[in-house]
């Protein structure tokens, strides 16, 4: 009994209907419809130029593929599961459309690297967008910062209180996150931008193709230099999970600590209600919805990531079936990734920062210990002993419920004769701030010029 299928000529019998549902991959590399014609369209050009098609024939295809290319824009397509997946769905549409000449756009390629090529394009396209929208949140960081410079809040290590900082460097931490972030993709960008047309199942073709012509038409910097490897190769993908596992383990970690700043504990923060929501049961709630939806994505993306790992981790060269399970990871993790990046500058750019409570929180604590220690050992007092000394004052503080710029002189003389006036000065904390001019620190002058060189290369 013969078969329907285009590859089905040396096949007997048919597949039952459940079991062309379990291979097809239709309902997500659809997807993927622009790039198959796209590459389809590089093909028969390249087989016209080189002659291994007529110039009839070839223009009778690229007519039916701009035909196709157009009804697809128009929402005008209909794929089927029969067809298996995108690249037999438009050949078989192509061919209802200009009859059995379609069957020649198939010459010197496979389903292998086509299925590559479409990847590489998709991922390709994608690339840009998601560089664009991290820069978009570096340019609302480095505004969000230079509004506050001078703004005081509590530095964190193990979530205690450790230092005084500037609001404007705990964002311009975030900020040099993203410029890893997106050098990270722009890398991507380099083993993505690599042609696997012309490969054809593994070994290339014995027809005489011109791989360079159709790497020009689609805008491929360069082609695949090993046949075996042009099908079989996903780390361009496997890099893109990465990067964006990366990506949203940064936009994670800021919205743990949006969620927190905004609590009735801290209120350092206050988010937009366009980025909240309410309770249905507690009236007086503001949720920060947005920022733990961003927070619990992440693990999503990390899933897609791992489940490719899993995919390659034991494949032969060169084309296997498992393949197929390459494209719905990335393709969700776009849709969550680009989502996600512009909801996250939506919370940024509509925040309001409480300057007050931040600060008052760097007033009530013991967060300028290090400051009198630096005072001792700029005196002269070794720091290890200077630092036993703090402690012990520290320790005092909290059996009598105050802080270092609380006590007396006598009290602080008692503990260390070197102490004088003038170290009320160096206990407040915009000065603890404002002095610390080490490269990269949190001194006022330092977050400036953190700002001006973001700016700079954000230009």
């Amino acid at each position: 009994m013969s078969t329907k299928k285009l590859w089905g000529g040396r096949f007997q019998e048919q597949a039952a209907a459940w079991v062309d549902q379990f291979g097809a991959s239709i309902s997500f590399d659809q997807l993927m419809a622009e790039e198959d014609i796209e590459g389809s369209l590089a093909h028969v050009k390249m087989l016209k130029h080189t002659g291994i098609l007529s110039a009839t024939d070839s223009d009778e295809i690229i007519a039916g593929l701009e035909g196709l290319r157009t009804d697809l824009a128009a929402g005008k397509l209909t794929f089927t599961v029969e067809n298996e997946d995108i690249h037999m769905n438009i050949e078989s549409l192509l061919t209802s459309r200009i009859g059995a000449v379609a069957g020649k756009l198939h010459t010197a390629r496979s389903r292998n690297d086509q299925v590559a090529t479409d990847f590489h394009l998709y991922v390709k396209n994608r690339l840009p967008q998601v560089i664009d929208e991290i820069t978009t949140i570096q340019k609302t960081l480095v505004s969000l910062a230079e509004q506050n410079v001078t703004t005081i809040m509590p530095g964190y290590t193990h979530l205690q209180h450790a230092q005084p900082i500037s609001y404007g460097h705990y964002l311009m931490a975030y900020y040099q996150m993203l410029k890893r972030d997106k050098e990270r993709f722009e890398f991507n960008r380099v083993h993505t931008d690599v042609s696997p047309l012309g490969a054809a199942a593994l070994a290339g073709t014995t027809f005489p193709i011109d791989r360079q012509f159709t790497a020009n038409e689609l805008g491929f910097a360069s082609v695949y230099a090993n046949s075996l490897d042009a099908v079989s190769d996903r780390d361009f993908a496997l890099e893109f999970l990465s990067n964006s596992a990366i990506l949203m383990m940064h936009l994670s970690r800021f919205c743990e600590e949006l969620s927190m700043w905004v609590s009735h504990e801290f209120q350092y923060l206050e988010l937009s209600d366009a980025y909240t929501t309410g309770s249905s049961i507690m009236p007086q709630k503001k949720n920060p919805d947005m920022a733990e939806l961003i927070r619990g994505k992440s693990g999503r993306v990390y899933g897609h990531l791992m489940g490719l790992l899993a995919t390659m981790k034991s494949l032969p060269l060169a084309y296997n079936k498992d393949l197929q399970e390459d494209k719905e990871g990335v393709f969700d993790t776009v849709k969550t990734v680009l989502p996600a990046l512009k909801v996250f500058n939506g919370m940024l750019q509509t925040v309001h920062v409480n300057k007050e409570r931040m600060q008052q929180a760097t007033e009530n604590d013991f967060s300028n210990a290090t400051e009198l220690a630096d005072y001792l050992a700029a005196k002269g007092v070794p720091f290890r002993e200077a630092h036993g000394i703090v402690g012990q004052l520290v320790l005092k503080g909290i059996q009598t419920h105050q802080n270092l710029q609380d006590m007396s002189l006598e009290t602080l003389q008692q503990a260390a004769p070197q102490i004088e006036a003038d170290v009320y000065h160096d206990l407040q904390s915009d000065v603890a701030v404002e002095r610390r001019h080490s490269e990269g620190g949190t001194g006022f002058d330092q977050v400036k010029a953190q700002i001006a060189a973001a700016k700079e290369a954000l230009s």
